[in-house]
């Protein structure tokens, strides 16, 4: 067998992190951070997802792999390291969109010129009929 290191990959120092979350005074702010943290694992997420793929077709193990097998838990393993970035990527746009992008209420809540301009005009007078004024 290849020698293998001794010992464990140095992890990362997450304080700095952590404590500009607790400093957070906007979602924004939250997101700038999160971005930031995800930005910095991304590398090594990716490094163990491709790990997990040569592991899975060690030998071409993967080929025909039945589901629940070796092969096939591997590769879901190696997608699901990746997942783990799009899935908080996914959390931070839901915040800032819930915050600073909002669905419409309902057109109680809508101003009375918005209001105005979505009903539609009056209909048109009869032929032959003297508009009213």
């Amino acid at each position: 067998m290849h020698p293998l290191p001794d010992h464990p990959w140095p992890a990362p120092d997450l304080t700095p992190h952590l404590n500009a979350l607790a400093a957070a005074q906007t979602p924004a702010d939250i997101d700038a951070v999160t971005d930031h943290v995800l930005d910095h694992t991304e590398p090594a997420l990716r490094a163990l997802s491709d790990y997990l793929v040569a592991a899975a077709r060690w030998k071409r193990e993967n080929r025909d792999a039945a589901k629940g097998s070796p092969s096939n838990l591997l590769m879901a393993a190696a997608s699901q390291a990746l997942s783990v970035l799009a899935l908080a990527d996914e959390a931070g746009l839901r915040r800032l969109r819930a915050v600073y992008d909002p669905a419409p209420n309902s057109t109680a809540s809508a101003s009375p010129q918005q209001a105005t301009a979505a009903t539609p005009p009056p209909a048109p007078p009869a032929p032959g009929s003297t508009p009213s004024r």
